[in-house]
């Protein structure tokens, strides 16, 4: 995508600054955490000292007293440091999480307000893992990994300079042989953040292959695919295992570095300090102060490799949580949107075209200027053959896709001039593949109606109604009624239940425009009439465009439109029609036809451009 590309040319601070809108209420937190940081790592600096000033005095001199009091010293230096650890940790956690909660909530709410076409090219797992582990990744950066960084850096600088105090040969062959590792980072920069991004995209693309299996656990156990789908899911998940070690080989290259050049370092100053002690340029006190000293700065020293690879990671995810961030909302509200006082719901199309952001430049629009007109509490069937662009029609008055051309108007004002939140207000849908949440009943039915409050007398009329109207009555023997938690998707109810309830949710918000895609194909005919029966004394009042593949559903409506090649070729009562279009009578054979098909393989033929 271009926003990665864009993103990886940036530098990592640039990258790194995007999260400081975020951060920036809780600065001061950090700052002081990284304060109590630094000092915790100055009072450990300070100990080397205070173990030179008691071997060249007391220890020197064999009195008791003052050696006490070095003792004493040191203790109150170690119990100091452990109190600067602690208040580290107190100032920065809570602070983190406040970020980390920050980012969710903003990215989720982006999700929602990005249009649909966004869902349909991004992979819901790739999505999930941003959500979640690039986030806690940051959480746990900010926390950490930046508080660490800045004050180990500034601890190694210090201890350096302290370090040239005791003999300036010694502290320059101390951070001569520091050098080395600076190239190793450099490598390691270029090598693992390559990785990294590899590597957190490839977790996207598994999680998407477990999300897709267990929603798909039906299709795959009925077709005996089981093995098909563990075989490709071992495939990825070899493949982010080989990306996984290679990381691992970068990082255990810039340790090797990491470990040995103190060593080597200790050695060198070792021999260095042993020839300066017999020439008499140094003292043994001194000596034994700056290996001490040297001891505390190698920690400093070693956790480099590991920051600066948590760094990177870091900013792979800042990467990856920016791009959705990034991505631009085709559909939003305009700057002064218009109102409907009172909607009658006159639903027009006025030369409305569509074409999907992926189809072949050649090719003609799916929807090739549509010109139809429901009149108010009319209710029209659309009928046409398989990929004729019905599904697609259906989902344009309520701006899931804006029109490529032309307009859509609700009583007259173009839809795009409504805010989205009015504009779903007064229409509203039903989807042949009915979607539940992992809520009750009740939640689920009056999902549009948030104008209601909960558990009113209000509340409880509009569920009874809208599950009569839909033939839900079922719902009452479920083991807690409406009241009772649906499975995930609404999976523990069967198709015909799922669509019920689905279809008494939009009966229940009451919209003055009703846009019904097909959502009776999973019903049996007994069934299905009874909710036509009940459903025409909702559309009455109430305009309606119904996808239709049965002759049971035409006969509801007052007119018919019959939508061939993207365009409406033929508009008026089923029997006119019958008569007078060759077409039609072919799409009405077809019924009869047509053999049983699921909701996900129709909605496929619709959406394809």
């Amino acid at each position: 995508m271009s926003t990665s590309n864009s993103a990886s040319r940036l530098s990592t601070p640039r990258v790194l600054a995007r999260l400081l809108p975020f951060a920036r209420p809780v600065i001061p937190r950090l700052v002081l955490g990284a304060a109590s940081a630094l000092l915790a790592s100055l009072l450990s600096l300070g100990i080397p000292l205070v173990l030179e000033a008691i071997i060249s005095g007391p220890i020197a001199s064999g009195e008791v007293a003052p050696l006490a009091w070095g003792v004493a010293a040191v203790l109150v230096l170690g119990l100091l440091e452990a109190l600067m650890v602690w208040a580290r940790r107190w100032f920065v956690l809570a602070p983190a999480t406040g970020v980390e909660y920050a980012l969710r909530t903003t990215f989720y709410a982006r999700l929602q307000r990005l249009p649909v076409a966004f869902h349909d090219r991004w992979q819901s797992g790739q999505l999930l893992s941003r959500m979640m582990q690039d986030i806690s990744m940051l959480r746990r950066w900010l926390a950490f990994g930046l508080v660490l960084l800045v004050v180990n850096v500034l601890t190694i600088t210090v201890g350096s300079v302290l370090l040239f105090r005791w003999h300036w040969v010694l502290g320059a062959i101390f951070l001569a042989t520091s050098l080395p590792l600076w190239y190793a980072g450099y490598r390691f920069e270029k090598t693992y953040g390559g990785l990294a991004r590899r590597s957190q995209d490839q977790a996207g693309d598994l999680a998407t292959s477990v999300e897709e299996s267990v929603h798909g656990i039906r299709v795959l156990k009925a077709f005996g695919r089981g093995k098909h789908a563990l075989r490709t899911f071992a495939q990825r998940a070899e493949t982010l295992r080989q990306t996984e070690l290679r990381k691992a080989r970068a990082v255990g290259w810039v340790w090797f570095w990491l470990v040995l050049m103190p060593d080597v370092a200790f050695a060198l100053c070792l021999a260095a300090g042993i020839v300066l002690v017999q020439l008499g340029q140094f003292d043994v006190a001194g000596l034994l102060a700056f290996f001490a000293m040297a001891t505390v700065l190698r920690w400093p020293m070693e956790s480099i490799g590991f920051l600066f690879s948590f760094l990177l990671d870091a900013r792979t995810a800042t990467d990856r949580v920016f791009e959705v961030f990034d991505e631009e909302n085709t559909i939003t509200d305009p700057d002064a949107p218009a109102t409907v006082a009172s909607v009658r719901g006159r639903l027009a199309f006025e030369g409305a075209r569509f074409r999907y952001q992926d189809a072949a430049p050649h090719t003609r629009d799916l929807l090739d200027g549509i010109d139809l007109v429901l009149e108010p509490g009319e209710t029209m069937a659309l009928v046409g053959l398989t990929g004729s662009g019905k599904t697609t029609l259906t989902t344009l008055p309520s701006r899931l896709y804006d029109v490529t051309g032309g307009r859509v108007t609700l009583d007259g004002v173009d839809v795009r001039d409504l805010a989205q939140h009015e504009l779903r207000r007064h229409v509203g849908m039903a989807f042949e593949d009915a979607t539940l949440f992992s809520q009750s009943v009740r939640e689920n039915v009056l999902l549009g109606r948030e104008d209601l409050e909960p558990g009113s007398p209000e509340a409880d009329r509009v569920l009874r109604e809208a599950l009569a109207v839909a033939q839900a009555g079922f719902v009452h023997d479920l083991p807690d009624g409406v009241d009772t938690v649906v499975g995930e998707e609404g999976l523990s109810l069967s198709g015909g239940q799922r669509q019920r309830l689905a279809l008494a949710r939009v009966v229940a918000a009451r919209p003055a425009v009703l846009v019904l895609d097909d959502p009776l194909s999973a019903l049996d005919v007994d069934t299905e009439a009874l909710v036509e029966d009940a459903l025409r004394d909702v559309l009455h009042d109430t305009t309606a465009l119904v996808v239709a593949h049965r002759p049971s559903t035409v006969m509801l409506a007052d007119r018919v439109a019959l939508l061939q090649d993207g365009r409406i070729t033929a508009v008026g009562a089923h029997s006119d029609l019958l008569r007078s279009s060759e077409h039609y009578r072919q799409v009405i054979s077809s019924f009869a036809l047509r053999p049983a098909q699921g909701p996900e393989q129709r909605e496929t033929e619709e959406a394809t451009p």
